[in-house]
């Protein structure tokens, strides 16, 4: 498992950028709950030994990115998160939402950034210098350190609402489309945390 690196934001620091944000979000493709983006300023001068440990979100285990997003905020990085609910994503459409909710993110930055990393997405209304990172979590640390805050705050969000909306399994699969999650929907139908212009709700939603 290759671990991300800083070579991609020492390459825009060499052009004169100082604070440089990564960004990154979870939950685009859920079935039911919100999208959570999350934006990280690091440090650069490669002080802080666990982020040796730093991969992208998906590719670590929950006990290890519940322990990185806790060393982010011990640091005081800063991070700014910004979410956008099912009721927006089904009225706006799931791009617009992720876009939205990481403008979110940036804005609520304890620094403003002079230049942002965004994994795979561009950002047309945000007037900042930018580049789109394709497999962005995989390669640079500003971008997977933004997965992990993203992915901890969705996946406890989540388990909140599997207390409200219980029987659909949303603590385990956090909303995604999984075998679980499928047998549930037909034992009990969507309930109104689900996105209803997502398959496999669309059609019924429309009825």
């Amino acid at each position: 498992m290759e671990a991300p690196t800083f070579i991609k934001e020492m390459e825009i620091r060499a052009q004169g950028y100082w604070s440089i944000a990564g960004i990154d979000e979870v939950g685009r493709g859920a079935i039911a709950g919100p999208v959570v983006a999350a934006a990280v300023i690091l440090p650069l001068d490669g002080r802080m030994p666990w982020l040796g440990q730093v991969r992208d979100s998906k590719q670590l285990p929950p006990a290890k990115r519940e322990n990185i997003y806790e060393l982010v905020r011990a640091a005081a990085i800063p991070y700014g998160v910004g979410i956008v609910s099912h009721i927006d994503i089904d009225n706006i459409g799931i791009v617009r939402s992720t876009r939205t909710a990481m403008g979110l993110a940036i804005a609520k930055l304890q620094m403003a950034p002079d230049y942002i990393l965004i994994d795979a997405l561009s950002l047309p209304r945000v007037r900042l210098p930018q580049s789109a990172i394709i497999h962005g979590a995989r390669l640079s640390l500003s971008i997977a350190c933004a997965s992990i805050i993203a992915k901890v705050t969705r996946d406890r969000f989540m388990a909140e609402l599997d207390c409200f909306y219980p029987g659909y399994g949303l603590a385990v699969h956090k909303g995604y489309a999984t075998a679980e999650h499928l047998r549930n929907l037909q034992r009990l139908g969507f309930s109104s945390i689900h996105r209803r212009s997502f398959a496999p709700f669309k059609e019924v939603a429309t009825l």
